[in-house]
């Protein structure tokens, strides 16, 4: 009897001990979060992780030029739509899976290992997109630093200047130029710039120091992950606003500011001009689709947070702000073709030359204008610095959802390594014939490819995977919804938003047209160049598909199937949120995943009273 006694004692305190080694490493208190990976601190910076991410330079430069081109107040029609049938849609399902498996772009498709060529392809244009971003970036800082001087820089022609010097827009810059040795204004898409491609020329010295202070701050801000970016984004994230409603207010009391907002958005509105191509670019590249940081910050978040109020939150909020920057954008251009005495059509320019040419020209012409531009040009940084801590991001998760055990301590050295070697690879876009690298990376990098990978986003998830499979995953963690819910949400993965891309990516491959910078034509060798870029970011969707065929066990139609199919132990990461649908769990994240304890609560109130053997 006694030795029966203590038996169960022993086999008690091993339950208990089972029990909770099991609940620890499944649970983080009450945070359903997950203690190995990390989450985000709180909701509100995964928010403004978000939002920081999608609203970027493109809400400032590229959104008031499109509306005012295509219509102005009459391209808000198909720019809604658009971000009604293509933009949520593809932000939800994106965000939804990076939440429902908690991995990055790569590992994601172990829903689908035939796909997983998709995430690489996001790794390798974030790759890209990551070196000339941070061009701009330190484009922006530069201009930051002249305008610590009065009068600007750029305001006039001064003694120092040569004959070339001239104040009017001839093309799509101003020819200014400069003598050596003397401090050169910024600007910067004339500054030392050669006359193409062809002409490399030296490394300019003050740009290049831009760019390092540049990835020196994405390090920092990036040295421990979300930990780090997640306080940072409090003010890089609300800053813009702030400067934006700052730089309105003023607009609206200048002189000629409602010629602006005219040509804009008011009046002159046109139906006639609408091109629904622009309308739906914008919307794919303003909200960041398609290149693996809408997945990699939302793999962060808590299992059973709401992701479809937050996709839906966040999308609205970004066209919501690139209506509102066209309003401080052309309240102050008005004002620069009044002192002009010329139509707005002259002086609004596209891309680069509104942000660093015809803006900055007319900040200058405003009383204390040394103030509105660092106002503008730090707003321009924080912009460009929120998108780019995503991107980095997408790096970083990959790596270490690759290689949990070796990489998971030293998030602080991958994030200066990438950093470092990403500095070194844009030195080519600080050379004299820099404008033309990033002119190129930008039309092609974010072009075709991300197009592409979203469309086979939706095909591989919702035609392979199965969309009413991914319906119930979602409601694993948000609720089962209504099928009327549901109804316009398939309307739009299974037939809209594909049918949309393809036209798009039809319509841009017929109407293509070779890069170019104002008047200055790229080489031939170029343009093949920037196809190449894109052949680099595709050619690893089949590579990995034929590598993952090759890979599997039996005949061709079994090995197809076994790589058509979720790997074993695909699911959420945590063993607690897998549920009935997920219960035979086989292996997460390369790992055993959580099992039951071998004692349940149930076998502890039989097993006591079953004989047990010494």
């Amino acid at each position: 009897c006694e030795l029966r006694r203590l038996q169960s004692i022993y086999w008690l305190e091993t339950v208990i001990d089972d029990h909770e080694k099991q609940k620890s490493s499944s649970h983080v208190g009450s945070n359903d979060g997950s203690m190995d990976r990390g989450n985000w601190t709180n909701k509100t910076e995964y928010m403004l992780s978000m939002i920081g991410y999608a609203v970027g330079l493109g809400n400032v430069w590229r959104f008031p030029y499109l509306a005012y081109k295509n219509g102005g107040g009459a391209f808000l029609i198909p720019y809604f739509i658009m971000l009604a049938v293509a933009g949520i849609p593809i932000f939800f399902m994106e965000s939804s899976l990076g939440q429902f498996c908690s991995q990055g772009p790569v590992n994601v498709w172990r829903i689908l290992p035939i796909f997983q060529g998709v995430g690489v392809a996001m790794v390798v244009v974030s790759t890209l997109v990551g070196i000339y971003y941070n061009v701009i970036i330190a484009y922006s800082l530069y201009y930051l630093f002249a305008s610590f001087q009065f009068p600007l820089p750029w305001s006039d022609c001064f003694d120092w200047s040569n004959t070339n010097c001239s104040l009017t827009p001839r093309g799509s810059c101003f020819t200014i130029m400069y003598r050596p040795f003397v401090f050169v204004p910024p600007s910067l898409v004339t500054l030392q710039r050669s006359s193409g491609l062809d002409e490399t020329g030296p490394v300019v010295w003050h740009l290049a120091l831009c760019l390092l202070l540049g990835w020196l701050l994405v390090a920092a801000a990036l040295y421990k992950g979300i930990q780090s970016s997640g306080k940072v984004v409090y003010f890089t994230a609300t800053f813009p606003y702030v400067v934006l409603l700052i730089l309105l207010i003023r607009g609206l009391t200048l002189e000629g500011a409602r010629d602006g907002i005219e040509f804009y958005i008011g009046s002159k509105s046109n139906l006639t001009k609408l091109v629904w191509r622009d309308a739906a670019t914008q919307i794919f590249y303003s909200l960041s689709l398609a290149g693996g940081g809408v997945t990699a910050l939302s793999s962060y978040n808590k299992f059973h947070n709401n992701v479809f109020k937050d996709a839906l939150t966040v999308c609205l909020t970004n066209c919501g702000t690139s209506l509102f920057a066209g309003f401080a954008i052309f309240s102050i251009l008005g004002h620069m073709a009044h002192v002009y005495g010329k139509p707005v059509s002259e002086v609004a320019q596209a891309g680069f030359g509104l942000a660093f040419i015809a803006y900055p020209d007319a900040l200058s012409k405003l009383p204390i204008s040394p103030l509105w531009s660092i106002l503008f040009f730090f707003m321009l940084l924080t912009l460009g610095l929120d998108s780019q801590f995503a991107g980095i991001e997408v790096l970083s998760t990959c790596l270490v959802d690759a290689f949990p055990e070796t990489l998971k301590s030293k998030r602080s050295i991958i994030s200066m390594g990438i950093c470092s070697i990403l500095f070194l690879l844009g030195l080519p876009c600080v050379t004299q014939a820099g404008i033309y690298w990033v002119t190129l990376m930008d039309q092609f990098c974010a072009g075709f490819v991300i197009l592409f990978v979203a469309l086979l986003e939706l095909v591989g998830i919702f035609y392979i995977y199965g969309g009413n499979r991914f319906i119930k995953d979602i409601e694993m963690m948000i609720g089962t919804r209504h099928s009327i819910f549901w109804l316009w949400w398939r309307a739009c993965w299974f037939f809209i938003s594909p049918a949309i891309i393809t036209m798009i990516l039809v319509w841009s491959w017929l109407t293509f047209r070779p890069p170019s910078y104002g008047t200055v034509q790229y080489p031939a060798w170029g343009v093949a160049l920037g196809w190449c870029m894109i052949t680099f970011c595709l050619i690893w969707i089949p590579l990995v598909a034929v590598w993952k065929i090759f890979h599997a066990q039996g005949n061709p139609w079994k090995r197809l199937c076994a790589v058509c199919s979720p790997v074993e132990g695909w699911g959420p990461y945590l063993d607690v949120h897998r549920g009935e649908r997920y219960a035979d769990g086989g292996q997460v994240d390369g790992k055993n995943s959580v099992q039951l304890p071998e004692h349940n609560h149930y076998q502890m109130s039989k097993q006591p009273n079953t004989p047990l053997t010494p």
